[in-house]
């Protein structure tokens, strides 16, 4: 494990109304669901601070007083964090990520993840990975189980996407056998990428992915063998509180 160069900013999303996560949702962010008594958020800022990152962004909007309550109870843990406050409703991953643009000034490389996953993957290799290619943004996948797959030639460049359970397929470049990884919610993005987000409102980053992915822009950086959870759902607490202590 090594930290990232000095500087390095990560933008967290926790503005999503996590209907999975019901009725704990009915009165609270899905960010602050507890694992083993820790709320999710926490556990990733501290995650990333392993790897040097103290400066954030987090996106919020629902219950967001809840949010900025619990950081200022915490003294934002030691980090500078500033907040996207997305109303009058949440703008999903790309939607978010374009109305956070101003946060997110920076000459090098930043991290991006969801609140609600969980992993030990080393975020230095993926950016290590990401720092040695000429693409706008690295995506973390692994090989498991999913209904929705990234779609990735024996380069590591993205060449699609697809819903098992719908049969819905788009792709980028066309591909007689590419390899499925599903996504890890986690993804290093160079921040030219911001300035080719044409779009405003809400709308998801996959949809931006997948059109730059036809010019070989995006990489996938494949870590099968960590830990990835999607506390997304309230079975996953309890797997997470297996794993997660």
């Amino acid at each position: 494990m090594h930290t990232l160069p000095p500087g390095t900013k990560a933008m967290i999303f926790a503005a999503g109304l996590g209907t999975r996560l019901k009725p704990f949702t009915d009165h609270h962010p899905k960010a602050l669901a507890l694992v083993n008594g820790k709320p999710l958020l926490q556990r990733n800022i501290e995650y990333l601070k392993q790897f040097g990152i103290s400066d954030f962004v987090i996106n919020v909007h629902h219950f967001a007083d809840q949010i900025i309550q619990f950081l200022n109870d915490h003294n934002h843990f030691g980090c500078t964090i500033q907040l996207s406050n997305e109303q009058p409703e949440p703008l999903e991953t790309g939607g978010g990520l374009k109305h956070a643009e101003p946060l997110l000034q920076t000459h090098q490389p930043f991290l991006v993840m969801n609140a609600d996953i969980l992993t030990n993957l080393d975020i230095s290799r993926l950016y290590e990975a990401h720092r040695r290619s000429k693409v706008l943004a690295t995506l973390a996948i692994t090989h498991r189980y999913s209904s929705r797959y990234l779609l990735y030639d024996g380069q590591n460049r993205l060449v699609g996407w697809k819903n098992t359970q719908t049969e819905e397929t788009r792709m980028s470049i066309p591909h007689p056998h590419p390899i499925m990884g599903s996504f890890s919610g986690i993804q290093v993005i160079d921040p030219l990428l911001l300035k080719k987000i044409n779009r405003t409102g809400k709308f998801s980053i996959m949809d931006v992915y997948l059109e730059l992915a036809k010019s070989g822009l995006i990489q996938v950086f494949n870590h099968t063998g960590d830990v990835v959870i999607d506390v997304g759902k309230p079975d996953a607490i309890g797997k997470a509180e297996q794993i997660f202590l």
